[in-house]
């Protein structure tokens, strides 16, 4: 009798272990271990994180960070750590949090405009990807990378066209490079090479010519008669005399730093540099900046026209009042410089 009392003690303790157990279990996996209020937060996991790591991100989210400890090494979550960006749902228990955190690195939406350099563009990359702009650049400007496709320093930048490009967060520098090579060569379908062949150009002759006329209208409508007059100067072995070039080679020029050129002078005009195309005939050697899509898209398709000459114009700003001869031109041109004076713009 007494061996059968110890033998139903001994069941009765069991079980009551075996339903902590089960509850314990049952508790670290199923029951919501979230700490936040939102609606879901996000754990950014760098290339060859451990778990510690991982653990230090996770701790202000969870309740109870020991449970989830405990499923994690149970799962093995410990010692297969994956980088990437990942989402925690609020109410998420501990075992859906670990599914989440292995298998859905999320993608992010990369964005960058027309950045005026390598570098500014490898700045503006890498405070969205894991990957730094020291990295970045260092892509960018590889040597064998840009002579293997057809690029140089100077022309490098017309290889990122400005969009909107979904990424993974852990995007290496050498993989956002290569995609951004795929995109180049999407862009530039059949059509787009024969009709920059028949304006005699190379691609990144179209590029140099977008960065030039980009700069001189940002009116979309407007940069395709742009570019006309300078496909017309280029076939008459004009000049271009693109005042936006003369900045650029201005803003090489140490006592040029930090100041904005608001009004361009004759002194500007001396300045010795391939990119003054005042002094030079031709395309200059590479982009002064990186073009909008609108931009290389009115090359391609600039409208044919007679005129050789714009200048801004004083009663639509933005806008720009065409010549075909230099006497219009000339006038045009005094009422603008009039209007800088006017509003008290001298350099």
């Amino acid at each position: 009798m007494y061996i059968k009392k110890i033998l139903w003690a001994i069941a009765l303790i069991g079980l009551a272990v075996a339903a902590y157990f089960a509850y314990y279990v049952y508790s670290a996996m199923f029951e919501p271990n979230t700490a936040f209020n939102n609606e879901e937060a996000y754990i950014y996991i760098p290339t060859n994180a451990n778990y510690d790591e991982v653990r230090e991100q996770l701790i202000p989210l969870l309740k109870d960070i020991n449970g989830f400890d405990a499923l994690a090494e149970r799962k093995q979550y410990t010692t297969n750590v994956k980088a990437g960006r990942y989402a925690i749902k609020k109410n998420m228990n501990n075992n859906d949090i670990i599914n989440s955190i292995r298998i859905n690195n999320l993608p992010i939406t990369v964005t960058f405009n027309n950045q005026e350099s390598l570098e500014n563009l490898a700045g503006r990359i890498g405070s969205q990807i894991e990957a730094d702009s020291l990295s970045l650049i260092q892509a960018m400007k590889d040597e064998a990378f840009l002579t293997e496709n057809g690029f140089s320093n100077l022309t490098a930048l017309g290889m990122y066209l400005p969009n909107s490009y979904e990424f993974k967060w852990n995007t290496s520098a050498n993989q956002f490079r290569e995609r951004m090579l795929t995109e180049y060569n999407r862009f530039w379908s059949e059509d787009k090479k024969s009709k920059a062949e028949s304006l005699n150009m190379t691609q990144n002759d179209v590029m140099t010519l977008a960065s030039i006329v980009y700069e001189e209208s940002k009116k979309k409508e407007e940069q395709p008669r742009v570019a006309g007059v300078y496909i017309n100067r280029l076939r008459a072995g004009i000049p271009l005399q693109a005042d936006p070039t003369l900045k650029f080679a201005a803003y090489q020029l140490p006592e040029y730093q930090n100041i904005v050129i608001k009004r361009v002078l004759n002194k500007h005009k001396e300045i010795e540099s391939p990119y003054n195309t005042y002094k030079y005939a031709g395309l200059p050697p590479g982009l002064i900046t990186m073009p909008d899509i609108s931009a290389i898209n009115a090359v391609l398709n600039y409208e044919k026209h007679s005129y050789l000459y714009f200048a801004a114009d004083a009663q639509r700003i933005g806008y720009h009042k065409f010549a075909k001869t230099l006497s219009q031109h000339n006038a045009n041109a005094r009422e603008y410089q009039r209007y800088l004076s006017s509003q008290g713009i001298y350099n």
